[in-house]
């Protein structure tokens, strides 16, 4: 049986929004983040560290994980003993400051080892640390850049990300020498354009579409835009940022324009599992019937559902509208609710899903997914997405408030690929925002910053 096209949770605005895409320079390349984990450490620790406890190189036990040039060390110090000279007999050296020396390392050792040996010999030695620009990334729709121009509604920027903390989040992690890297995520979604401003993030596409489903959706951009939402790619001086600015993303066919069928996601998030996914977006979904349970009846999805849930964060759109409570998959208790934020991050817009008498099921966490149809509505309050076509366009819907809850496990799993599935929902839905009026909502920064604690 399919699904009905409300399933696809997808809320068009009365507007002609497109643009045709200009031509741009190559794309920028991030560098992929180092393996270790970088601790939290907050501005108040260091501060009360510096005025009590002076540090000094000599006090400071160097960390050799951090990022650094490799093949050198620097030694320390206004002058050297006899001993500390003579273990750098044959060594290559430069004098960089007076105090300051570059060794090289010799062949066949580490860095570290060359410095264990220095260091034995009584000279004070250290790494030659990475250091990088903190700055956002180039892309035009992230703010604070030029904006994008989208056909009917002038230039708009991605005002969402500084909503949920995304540019913080990637200076942290910028901070630790990582580039905010996805761990593998899955749109379980409608078709995946070639959208320009995804190049290079799509690295496994499949259809699970069954006959009845009426063939690709190639009206809506519904996949596109999620997949974008999750990971645009970034630095690219193009279009639009990615809550991820690297790494994986599958792109699983599942809906078709009728829709899509219990076979075609089982078989998706089965299929996601076996290819690694870490975590698995779906912004789709159908009103649980009022003689389902709240489960729902829907036992074989229900199963891939409990089975992914061991090795991959679920995450799910709540639904659209406000009355029928929160729509299925969502409302299983091993997947992520996410509810839409309108123009305001205090209270669900008007058409998000909620808990509802008949269907008490709450919301786990809510994010932007555009103002829509509610009072007060304005083009800034819309969600900047990809649209088809390659071009941009503004959309609302709990279907574009998922996928930045998904880019956000994303991060997490990156940022610190020891954590389980369940540890890494525990943390996202445990770093949330809660606002005057008790509603969770999504902080990436906060987030990130409780993986690697």
């Amino acid at each position: 049986m399919s699904l009905p096209r409300r399933a696809l949770l997808y809320a068009a605005l009365p507007l002609s929004l497109s643009l045709i895409l200009t031509a741009c320079p190559a794309p920028v390349t991030p560098t992929p983040p180092p393996a270790a984990v970088c601790p939290q450490s907050t501005g108040t620790t260091l501060m009360t560290q510096a005025v009590q406890t002076p540090i000094t190189a000599a006090r400071v036990t160097p960390d050799w994980t951090a990022p650094r040039v490799v093949g050198r060390v620097l030694v320390t110090g206004a002058a050297m003993q006899t001993q500390g000279l003579s273990a750098l007999a044959g060594v290559q050296t430069l004098a960089l400051a007076e105090g300051l020396t570059l060794a090289v390392t010799p062949a066949g050792q580490s860095d570290e080892a060359f410095a264990a040996r220095l260091s034995a010999a009584g000279l004070t030695v250290q790494p030659d640390f990475l250091y990088q620009a903190l700055a956002n990334p180039n892309d035009p729709g992230v703010p604070g850049n030029g904006g994008v121009a989208v056909t009917g509604a002038g230039t708009q920027t991605q005002t969402y990300l500084n909503r949920i903390q995304a540019p913080a989040a990637w200076t942290f992690l910028q901070g630790c020498g990582k580039t905010p890297a996805a761990a593998t995520t899955a749109i379980l979604d409608s078709r995946v354009e070639n959208h320009a401003d995804l190049a290079g993030r799509i690295t496994a596409r499949a259809s699970f579409l069954t006959p009845d489903a009426g063939g690709s959706d190639s009206t809506t951009g519904h996949g596109t835009a999620a997949s974008g939402l999750v990971g645009a790619a970034t630095n690219n001086r193009l279009g639009l940022a990615g809550v991820t600015w690297t790494g994986p993303l599958l792109a699983y066919e599942v809906l078709g324009s009728q829709g899509g069928s219990t076979s075609s996601l089982t078989q998706a998030l089965n299929e996601a599992v076996r290819q690694g996914a870490k975590v698995v977006n779906m912004s789709l979904g159908r009103i649980l019937s009022p003689n389902e349970p709240a489960t729902s009846s829907d036992q074989a999805l229900g199963t891939a559902l409990t089975n992914a849930a061991k090795s991959a964060v679920l995450v799910a759109a709540a639904g659209n509208t406000a009355g029928d409570g929160v729509y299925f998959p969502a409302s299983h208790p091993d997947v992520i609710a996410v509810g839409a934020l309108g123009a305001s991050d205090t209270a669900l817009a008007c058409y998000s899903a909620r808990p509802s008498t008949a269907r008490p099921r709450p919301v786990n966490i809510s994010a932007p997914g555009g103002a829509g149809p509610c009072t007060g509505a304005t083009n800034a309050t819309q969600m900047l997405i990809l649209g088809t076509g390659n071009t941009y366009t503004l959309q609302a819907g709990t279907s574009f408030s998922a996928p930045l809850v998904s880019g956000a496990a994303a991060l997490m799993r990156a940022a610190n690929p020891a954590l389980s599935a369940a540890e890494t929902k525990a943390r996202l839905l445990g770093s949330a925002n809660q606002t005057t009026a008790g509603l969770p909502t999504l902080d990436v920064n906060a987030a990130v910053r409780a993986a690697t604690r």
